[in-house]
């Protein structure tokens, strides 16, 4: 049984905080394989070469999957206790179309085993979560998604003056004229 806290989460990555330091690929490794190598992570940290920015990056566990859509043995499918998409490997051929279809290039194909795999939430403890110190990957309530994203555009867009409530009304109450 799915815990109720669990559904509806989705993992938010603010590259800003990243650091580079790939302990959430060696924890994703560790989960999966039992072995802390990041050959078979479901995450990934990319960066510039110089080493100033990094950027983690996951299966956005997308409402329509085209890699689910692509799969000619159904073996993508979409856990909606979780909210995630998952993989049969049962039923997975190692036709590896899923790669293919994939828009955020987080689906990957396993050559010695035949499959491919994903992220998959952990089963709704994420690893990743767990062990980045910088908080750059959290794992949210999907209708709180982009709060904070809305609320520091609109400070923004305020000049970050003190009182945002009567700025916010003001604005509407001008768009509403034109």
């Amino acid at each position: 049984m799915i815990e109720e806290n669990v559904k509806n989460k989705v993992l938010l990555i603010d590259p800003l905080k990243c650091d580079g330091c790939r302990e959430c690929e060696k924890a994703c490794a560790q989960k999966h394989t039992g072995n802390r190598k990041i050959g078979l992570k479901r995450i990934q940290i990319m960066g510039t070469g110089d080493g100033t920015f990094f950027v983690p990056s996951t299966c956005r566990q997308c409402v329509e999957p085209p890699c689910m859509s692509v799969c000619p043995k159904g073996a993508i499918s979409r856990d909606v206790q979780l909210e995630r998409v998952v993989i049969d490997t049962k039923l997975c051929v190692g036709c590896a179309m899923c790669v293919s279809a994939c828009p955020s290039g987080s689906m990957t194909f396993a050559h010695d085993l035949g499959l491919s795999y994903k992220c998959d939430l952990c089963d709704g403890d994420p690893q990743c979560v767990q062990v980045c110190e910088k908080n750059a990957i959290r794992y949210v309530e999907s209708n709180r998604l982009h709060h904070n994203r809305v609320r520091e555009s609109a400070r923004a867009m305020l000049g970050g003056r003190a009182r945002p409530k009567e700025r916010i009304l003001q604005a509407i109450k001008e768009e509403e004229r034109l």
